[in-house]
């Protein structure tokens, strides 16, 4: 089935991304700040992350809930096709990917390299013209002739 002309492969799947981390975002920030409640026990999906996070408590989970407003934003911008919801998308892959490079280089390389050639992969696709154009011509005005 062809992609509908108003959208390109895979739009709906990067917006949901971005709202699916920002709800991940979400969790992990509220259960840092505010400690024992029923969410905590989520962390049973990644203990290892809740021991290296849990000892900065409330600056982790205020940065987490920092995290998910910007994927938000991402998220919202994207959907309605804004430029600036395009570009912040950019951004945070951006930063994922320089992260994962970090991991690699300083932590788990597996880890990293997994990580660095995922965010590598979804960077490429959003800065393809097709898609970084996708979002220009929406912010283009209709002009009757």
């Amino acid at each position: 089935m062809p992609a509908p002309t108003n959208s390109f492969r895979g739009f709906r799947a990067i917006g949901i991304f971005l709202l699916f981390g920002a709800v991940m975002a979400s969790l992990a920030g509220v259960t840092l700040v505010w400690r024992g409640s029923r969410l905590d026990r989520l962390w049973a999906l990644n203990p290892r992350a809740y021991v290296q996070l849990a000892p900065y408590g409330k600056a982790a989970g205020m940065a987490f809930l920092l995290l998910a407003a910007t994927l938000v934003s991402a998220g919202v911008g994207w959907f309605r096709r804004r430029f600036w919801g395009w570009a912040l998308a950019v951004t945070i892959v951006t930063i994922q990917v320089v992260g994962s490079l970090m991991n690699a280089i300083l932590g788990s390389a597996f880890k990293g390299v997994i990580g660095l050639i995922l965010a590598g992969i979804l960077l490429y696709f959003l800065l393809r013209l097709q898609v970084r154009g996708f979002f220009a011509n929406a912010a283009r005005p209709k002009v009757p002739r």
